[in-house]
């Protein structure tokens, strides 16, 4: 079992969360600002109602090394999604937006992702 010093502030995580709307409406707000960047960018990802975004890469061993170069070069994590949770030739990255991160923290993943999209000219294996 947990130790109760950890389940109190469990608890008090989850009491404060079911009466703040802040944290919702800044994840909110860094969902919209990231999707709008990546649009922006041209880069092809499923828009859709969800906070993950999940952006096309299309080839597993881009897309590891994506992840890798992220990590290695940006202390960035993202995860990687490769078959068989995907089928092969639609891996992707899974990226998401949270309430954690601030404009300047979405906007500088978009930069990076950019800048390796063009660099390593990854929309070459991208499938819309």
């Amino acid at each position: 079992s947990l130790p109760p010093a950890v389940l109190a502030g469990a608890k008090a995580s989850v009491e404060y969360l079911m009466v703040s709307d802040i944290e919702r409406q800044r994840q909110r707000r860094n969902v919209r600002h990231f999707k709008y960047r990546l649009e922006k960018a041209g880069m092809p990802f499923l828009n859709g109602d969800s906070h993950i975004v999940p952006l096309i890469v299309g080839d597993a061993t881009c897309c590891k090394a994506i992840t890798d170069i992220l990590l290695n070069q940006y202390n960035i994590y993202v995860q990687p999604i490769n078959y068989p949770t995907v089928p092969i030739g639609t891996e992707r990255l899974r990226l998401t937006a949270t309430a954690a991160h601030s404009l300047a923290d979405v906007d500088h993943l978009c930069d990076v992702l950019e800048r390796l999209w063009m660099e390593n000219h990854v929309h070459q294996y991208a499938r819309a």
